[in-house]
């Protein structure tokens, strides 16, 4: 059995460690917000005018999901210093975004069938798990 003072400072580092980590992921966040706008602004702005090409709007959208993933992200490590653990319906939150984010960059014509074949099992599965999870979560609360 680990005596108090021990338990004490591996708390304690755990804690900064999860703050350094919360205002890396903001700076990160920030400074990805930035690059969008002007990644936009250079889009809008070169000919044609106000005219996005498939491409630019791919990479705009999977700009768009990454810093919505690292949002999500935030939440989960703010979660985890209030309460001391992880929520898991927020982290199956982030893997759907992601997943999400990787369906709308992908280009099915120039995958295998197999990569296609894989990310619909990932779909499953991720949406399987949140569904079983919301499910248990509500009869939880119902018996309680």
């Amino acid at each position: 059995m680990m005596n108090a003072a021990l338990k004490k400072f591996i708390n304690r580092i755990e804690h900064y460690t999860v703050m350094a980590l919360l205002l890396m992921m903001m700076l990160v966040i920030v400074v990805s917000t930035v690059e969008l706008a002007i990644m936009l602004i250079s889009d809008l702005t070169n000919p044609p005018l106000m005219l996005f090409n498939i491409t630019e709007l791919l990479d705009l959208f999977g700009f768009f999901f990454m810093i919505l993933i690292g949002l999500e992200l935030v939440e989960t490590i703010k979660m985890y210093l209030d309460e001391s653990k992880i929520h898991v319906e927020v982290v199956f939150l982030v893997a759907m975004i992601a997943v999400a984010r990787k369906v709308i960059i992908l280009d099915a014509k120039t995958q295998d069938w197999t990569t296609l074949l894989a990310v619909a099992a990932v779909i499953l599965a991720l949406s399987l798990g949140y569904y079983l999870f919301k499910r248990a979560h509500r009869r939880d609360k119902q018996e309680g």
